[in-house]
């Protein structure tokens, strides 16, 4: 029993490993009664997170706790310097790996859940996936930082190192990030989306796919139109559709052989037949000005949807009906003339 293999006595292996075993079997003896009745509680209460999160806890803290049962089991042994730095290696990779692999599964089932209860939008749906990979990038590289600082290596001097071929990356990759950084912004402030009819600069067009880099718009005389995500994030930028009223203004001309009587009935004739329109609210009609060879009428009016094409269809309306109106009491437009006075007598 007092026969040294390396420094230790068979006695202390045998503790080691009697100790190691009962570790493992209260462990297993916990995950067999314990958790399986967890798992039953979480069943009967219907809640998917805490069957989740058992779940969880079991593929991901299980592992941790029987390197921990070992660790323990090791220290009435007496280990080489060297040995024992990879041991401890070990034990923190284990720890920062499972660690970061736990809260990324509670990340991406908080992620998924949102998007089961609260989002239909396809669009919004790869948007949130493109974030749960943005988060899991970010997080495994301040693990390998947090792993690699640990671990003895000097982190200052790698970066120093990597100091102008990231600086190159950097250069190279400012337009996408940029855009990537602005197709977030579009999202979390949400200034449009798709299926709106949006007007940036000197284009129109309504939003089919809002992308990673750009955003394809359809314009009204049907080509695509294609704007990278920083262009729409840096302009200013007008949203049709979400308009509530939709104000329109504009003028009738009749001649001047128009009589009193008519020019008094035109403001009213117009506000009824503006009233009689539905999605339409009437504002005014006036006698403005006296033109170069018309007597010129202002009207303004409103639409209460934001769909173009019924805007269209109601300023039709109104102009056909002025027409049929103004021809029933012989009101004359003008267009224009020009009168010459002929002089016949003779000098």
């Amino acid at each position: 029993m007092e026969y040294q293999i390396f420094h230790n006595s068979v006695k202390d292996y045998l503790a080691f490993f009697v100790g190691f075993l009962l570790g493992v079997l209260v462990v297993r003896l916990f995950k067999k009664i314990f958790l399986s009745q967890f798992h039953k509680w979480a069943g009967k209460t219907g809640n998917r997170f805490f069957d989740f999160l058992i779940t969880t806890c079991e593929q991901k803290l299980l592992p941790l706790i029987y390197f921990s049962v070992f660790y323990l089991s090791i220290q009435g042994l007496r280990i080489t310097p060297f040995l024992l730095k990879i041991i401890n290696g070990l034990g923190l990779t284990l720890f920062v790996v499972y660690g970061v692999r736990f809260c990324l599964a509670l990340i991406n089932y908080g992620i998924e859940f949102y998007i089961v209860n609260k989002e239909a939008d396809s669009t919004k749906k790869q948007v949130l996936k493109a974030i749960s990979t943005v988060i899991k990038f970010l997080a495994w590289v301040l693990a390998l930082i947090i792993l690699l600082d640990n671990l003895g290596v000097k982190i200052s001097a790698l970066v120093t190192g990597l100091g102008i071929g990231g600086i190159a990356v950097a250069l190279a990759a400012q337009v996408v990030l940029g855009d990537l950084f602005s197709y977030f912004t579009i999202y979390f402030d949400r200034p449009f989306e798709t299926g709106d009819l949006i007007l940036i600069g000197d284009f129109r067009g309504t939003v089919e796919l809002i992308g990673l880099k750009t955003t394809r718009l359809r314009s009204i005389t049907g080509e695509q139109l294609i704007c990278s995500n920083t262009d729409l994030t840096s302009s200013r930028l007008r949203n049709y559709k979400r308009m509530t009223n939709r104000r329109n203004s504009f003028q009738v001309g009749v001649n001047y052989q128009t009589n009193y009587h008519q020019l008094k009935e035109i403001p009213g004739l117009i506000a009824e037949i503006i009233k009689a329109i539905p999605d339409t609210d009437f504002n005014r009609a006036h006698f403005t000005t006296f033109g170069e060879y018309s007597l010129i009428f202002e009207v303004v009016y409103y639409v209460t949807t934001s769909d173009y094409s019924r805007y269209m269809d109601i300023q039709q309306e109104i102009n056909l009906k002025i027409i049929e109106e103004f021809e029933k009491r012989g009101i004359k437009f003008t267009y224009p003339t020009q009168t010459l006075y002929l002089n016949t007598e003779n000098k």
